[in-house]
Order: structure tokens, then sequence, then C-alpha cells
């Protein structure tokens, strides 16, 4: 049955949006219902901790074209008290019995590469440890409560959105065409139990999801890791053939981390450390310290950033992995002189990058802030979309396939190994001013995700804009050597320029491949301003 006589995926006029203010707490995520659930748990005596939690898994419900009960997490909370921000990495290491030789083996390499979907590149799902941990060490409320909104989302279902609509049409049309074996099948059962994808303005209901998190919050996640929940996705994985066992979920922890910092123009910009790929929006910034913008719309600055984000990857991608694993040590990619070392490479035209030694596209988004002045800046993500089609049988657990991101090139650094944690693409972000939180920030998209968070910060800091403009402002997304997308919004006469410097410009006319961001800033007053992502569903909940 159709939804609507109009066509509400396609927005012919651009839409204005202005940044919000809240005094007692702000909610910002990819999806109303999201931001939704976080102010209902603000207002039942909740801190922004436990807000952030009944978002982040209301999200695994009415988002799950980008997240869900099997993602991995990562976070920044600003305890304001203690005038400290925390860092937490919860994301899966590869399953023991997961090697090269395995995959190998049992003939389930692509070509060599691990395959993008179905058990094999599935890690421990991380994300639920983050709630636990989280809610544990700061939490107001147990998540019987913080959970509740989610699980009635799943129970009774809620309409589908526009944007998030037309991602799962075009999920569903692929994943028919290559998804044909029995592993597939519960994906098919949960997300087109009718055969077909969810339209906009219809009600999905997902009860399987709702048993599971009710499971999760009243055994505070045990279940999910060492009780019944563990033990249904031990069997699923052996009947499917996967790598994925009980003893990796009963033994897996998350991890308390020192976040990486660098000052660029006198903020102090915060990343989660590796593997995270924090560190590289953090390397292009302390590249750009070294030249002076005074204005955004023109070819130079475009092109200074470009250089510095491609000099950024090209370290990045080389020496990023478990930290057990990097040549490197991480700080000494953020060092000040390393940083003028490599602006000097860069000059009038567009060049292909490689690394240097400094000693010689699924995820969500969201922030939230309360009124004793707390904020936190998360993100949790299933990776590709649906992340590996994989949805553990009777439970609505949609696993990640964050395991693609191996390589089985003994001589790279993400090679491959039992209980190893490979790059990773999802990161949050956080600003501080002489000791003093600023706010959360993040822009969510792969390997967009510190193009993001540089642009956005440029506009914010640079260029003077609030944190609305910040997140609307055309981006541009460098994909391989001179290679670049820009969006439909971009000036063509600055891409003609940029073009000239040789760059190689495309035109990318959907709005999905340049990520989905929110951000929150503190005024002087307590007072907080935030933005919401106007390329997508976003929403922000004010108290």
């Amino acid at each position: 049955m159709k939804m609507t006589s109009f066509d509400p995926t396609y927005q012919k006029y651009p839409s204005r949006r202005y940044p919000l203010f809240a005094k007692n707490g702000m909610v910002n995520c990819s999806t109303p219902q999201a931001a939704a659930a976080g102010l209902e748990i603000l207002k039942k005596g909740g801190n922004a901790m436990d807000a952030i939690i009944a978002a982040a898994a209301a999200l695994t419900v009415v988002e799950p074209t980008a997240n869900g009960i099997g993602s991995d997490a990562f976070s920044l909370i600003w305890v304001e008290k203690e005038k400290k921000l925390y860092g937490i990495s919860s994301n899966g290491p590869a399953p023991m019995a997961l090697s090269p030789e395995a995959v190998l083996a049992d003939g389930k390499d692509d070509h060599g590469k691990i395959p993008q979907h179905g058990w094999t590149p599935v890690c421990v799902p991380g994300c639920v440890k983050a709630w636990t941990e989280i809610t544990g060490c700061f939490g107001n409320l147990p998540l019987t409560e913080t959970l509740a909104p989610a699980i009635r989302y799943a129970e009774e279902g809620w309409p589908l959105g526009a944007a998030q609509s037309r991602v799962w049409t075009e999920r569903f049309l692929d994943y028919r065409e290559k998804f044909r074996s029995p592993e597939f099948d519960e994906w098919f059962r949960t997300f087109a139990p009718e055969g077909r994808p969810y339209e906009a303005g219809e009600i999905v209901k997902l009860p399987n999801h709702a048993k599971t998190l009710r499971e999760i919050a009243e055994t505070n996640g045990e279940s999910f890791y060492t009780g019944r929940i563990a033990r249904a996705i031990d069997a699923d994985s052996r009947a499917h053939g996967g790598y994925l066992r009980y003893e990796d979920l009963a033994s897996y922890q998350a991890r308390w981390v020192e976040p990486l910092t660098v000052n660029y123009r006198g903020y102090t910009v915060c990343e989660i450390p590796p593997s995270g790929q924090g560190m590289v929006a953090l390397m292009a910034l302390n590249i750009l310290n070294n030249f002076s913008f005074r204005e955004k719309d023109c070819a130079a600055t475009y092109h200074r950033q470009l250089e510095a984000m491609k000099l950024a990857f090209a370290d990045g991608l080389h020496y990023i992995s478990d930290p057990r694993d990097m040549r490197i040590d991480a700080k000494d990619l953020l060092k000040p002189e390393y940083g003028r070392k490599r602006a000097a490479e860069i000059g009038d035209r567009a060049e292909v990058r490689t690394h240097d030694d400094p000693n010689s596209g699924g995820t969500v988004y969201l922030c939230c802030a309360d009124a004793e002045g707390n904020m936190v800046s998360y993100i949790q993500s299933n990776y590709n979309a649906f992340g590996s089609g994989i949805v553990v049988k009777d439970t609505g657990i949609a696993l990640s396939n964050r395991g693609f991101d191996f390589s089985m090139d003994p001589a790279h650094v993400n090679y491959l190994r039992p209980g190893k944690y490979t790059y990773h693409t999802i990161i949050p972000g956080f600003l501080m001013k002489e000791g003093e939180a600023v706010g959360p920030f993040g822009v969510m998209g792969a390997y967009m995700q510190p193009q993001g968070h540089v642009q956005v910060l440029m506009n914010y800091i640079d260029f003077g804009m609030d944190p609305q403009q910040a997140l609307d402002a055309p981006r541009w997304q460098w994909i391989r050597e001179k290679k670049v997308l820009v969006e439909s919004s971009f000036s063509s006469e600055i891409a003609r320029q940029l073009k000239a410097r040789g760059h190689d410009i495309s035109l990318e006319l959907s709005p999905g491949g340049f990520g989905k961001g929110q951000m929150i800033v503190k005024l002087p007053n307590g007072v907080y301003c935030g933005g919401t992502e106007s390329r997508y569903d976003g929403s922000i909940a004010l108290y």
C-alpha cells in the first residue's frame, strides 16, 4: 500500500535551519525518535550519560540502516564536577578462531580479501558493553529505565523516515541480488518480512529486537556476553560456519582510554586514540595550523584543506592499527614540528601523497548535554549500512562487518590475527578551551569522518559559523589520489579553480556520502547552542 501521494524522499527546495538553544539539556540525533528518547530520560532525572544510552539504544531500533545491537561504539564523556574528559573504546576484536589461514582453508576469502558480508567479517560486538560501562561509571538510572523508550519503539512500532526509507530500499535491492545463502535469511525475515522494503511513513515493528533489549536491560548486559544471548550468537555462528564464539563474548572488555589532542588556534581538539582514525583529523589540523585562513570560499583554502587531509590519511592508513601492532607512537604524528614539516610540502598543485616518518559508507553519531554541564560525544556503527547482513536468529541482533577492514597481506599493519583490533573509522570528537568544555561534535560516514571533523571545526573556529551553519556548509570528500567529490551546493566556480590546480573534481548529487553530523557548544552563560544534520532526518530535543 502506497503511504503518500507525494515522494517524501525528494526535496525540490533547500530548507533553512537555525541553531537551537537550550538551558537544561540538549539531545542531538540523526532521528527525532532517538532525540525524544534521550529527552524522556533527562526529564526522568537522568543525566547526559543516561540520555546518550537511551538515544543510542533507540537508534538501534529506529535507524537499523546504520547501526544495531551488534555495533561497536566509542565515546568522549565530559564530567563537569571533575572538569575531566573520559574516553571509552568499545569496539570488538577479531574472534580467536578467525585467522588468514582459517579464512583461506575454508574458502571464504574474496579474491584474497576478507569478504564484506556474511559471518566471516563479524567481530566481537562492543556497543552493549559501552552501555553498561557508561551507566555503571556515570549514570543515575539503570538500563531498565534508559532502554525503555527503545523497547517501546521496537514493540509498538514507529513510522519510517523519508531519508532512511531511501537507504532501506537501496540496500534491499542490493541484498536481494547478493544474499543467496541461508545465513542471510534472518535479515530478510527481520527487515523485509513482506518481501519488500518499508516505505516512508510505514509502521515498522521489531519484536525480536525488543525482547533482546529487554533481556539486556534486565541482566545489565550480562546475558549478551555470558548468558543466553551469548549462547544464541555462538549457536548461530556455528550453524553458518562463522568464527565468533561464546568465549570471545565472555572475555570481552571495553577499554577506558586517554583522549589524544592537538591545539588548534587556542582550542583543544580531542579524539579517541587508535585503533580509531580520530588522529587523522588531528594530523590534518596540526598541518593546517601552519596556514592563515582569512576566507572560506576560495580555492586556496579548499586546496590546503584537501592536501592536508591527503597527507594525514597517507600517514594514518599506513600507521593506525591495534595499538599493540603500531610501528610508531601515535603522539609522534601529532608533534607541531611534524605538522610544520608536512605543511611545507603543500604547494599550489594537487599531489598524490604517501606516508612519511615523523622521527627522521553505516554509522550514527549523537551528542548530549545536561543541566549540570555534563556532555557526551558518542558514535555507534554497524560499519556498512546494515553491517554484515547477518541477523542472529530470533534475536533481532544485526551484526557489524568491521572485520572487512582487516588485510590478508602479512606486510600490512592491519594484517588479520586472532584477537586483533583493526583500523576503525568511527570517531567521536570533543572541543575544549583553556581546560573548559566547549562541546561535543561529530560527522559520521566511514572515511568521510575525519574529513567532516576538519571541515566542521574550521567552519566554527576559523570562519565564525554557528553549529548549524558549520554543519550545513557545502562539503567535499577526498576519495583517493587526486579524486575529490563535492556536493551539489558547492561553488561551481571554486570547483573549476580546484580543477585548474590539478584536483580531479566530481559532483556527487546524493548527499548521503558526505556524512551526518551533530554539534553542541556551551556559551559563556551556560546555555547550549546546537546544530543537527540537514542532509538526513537530524533532530534536536531541548530541555
